[in-house]
């Protein structure tokens, strides 16, 4: 760290909210932590969000904090804000913003403006209310270039394979394996689902053992009962034989 980083204070939070409704707080939770288990076997894809990114050493004027934020080449790990100059010069490549009711027109400009200035490559703007749209756009040379509203329904990021698809004014995401992305709450629900339907085959497969074994005995006793019958069969076949021979009668003769 240069001695201008070390004099220079690099604030992590600016005291504003992440998201100021649920509906924007859930859509921040599915793209962060969807991203981050999408690439959760790489050490080297860095995922985070509502942190500062600051671009230019020296200056802590100079910053912004996405929604979500993905950064290539870079490792995993806890960060207070996203200081380039230390990350190797490596800008996010892939940048989220999801829109809250307080957002405005310029405001929403002047951010496209800093990504498409430091580097990104693919920028996606989501309005969550109401009639949903995703705007996006991507690096052409050192600008980053609007995709047509019309291509923008049924997306795909080239950096991070996901699929967005907007229809009858909602937006989904879909994974690269091409399942749809929930938000954590729903990843859980279906975890949890998958588990009680494991659990559903596991009681099944304990009662079939169950079964099978009820069987098992039931056979076992009826073979017993059988041998049993000619047990007692051939201890009367002597006993009746036995009495002959003392009547004098041959039971072998014929």
């Amino acid at each position: 760290m240069s001695a201008i980083s070390r004099t220079v204070v690099y604030p992590e939070s600016d005291g504003l909210p992440m998201a100021e409704n649920t509906v924007q707080y859930d859509w921040i939770s599915l793209l962060k932590w969807n991203i981050e288990v999408l690439f959760g076997d790489r050490e080297d894809v860095f995922v985070a969000g509502d942190n500062f990114i600051y671009p230019v050493e020296g200056n802590n004027k100079i910053r912004l904090a996405p929604d979500v934020y993905v950064a290539f080449g870079r490792p995993k790990g806890q960060r207070g804000s996203y200081r380039v100059w230390s990350e190797g010069g490596i800008f996010p490549l892939v940048i989220f913003e999801v829109l809250s009711p307080s957002n405005r027109p310029l405001e929403m400009q002047n951010k496209r403006e800093f990504y498409e200035r430091y580097g990104a490559e693919e920028y996606y703007v989501l309005q969550p209310d109401r009639d949903m749209f995703l705007e996006a756009w991507r690096r052409v040379g050192d600008k980053l270039e609007p995709i047509p509203a019309d291509d923008a329904v049924d997306l795909v990021s080239p950096r991070l394979g996901i699929r967005f698809v907007t229809r009858d004014g909602v937006v989904e995401v879909f994974g690269p394996d091409g399942k749809l992305w929930e938000t954590p709450f729903g990843m859980m629900r279906e975890a949890n689902a998958l588990v009680e339907k494991a659990e559903e085959r596991a009681d099944e497969a304990v009662e079939k053992a169950d079964r099978m074994e009820a069987e098992r005995d039931r056979i076992r006793a009826e073979r017993d009962r059988v041998q049993a019958e000619r047990d007692l069969a051939e201890t009367n076949a002597r006993r009746l034989a036995d009495k002959l021979r003392e009547l004098g009668i041959d039971p072998d003769a014929k």
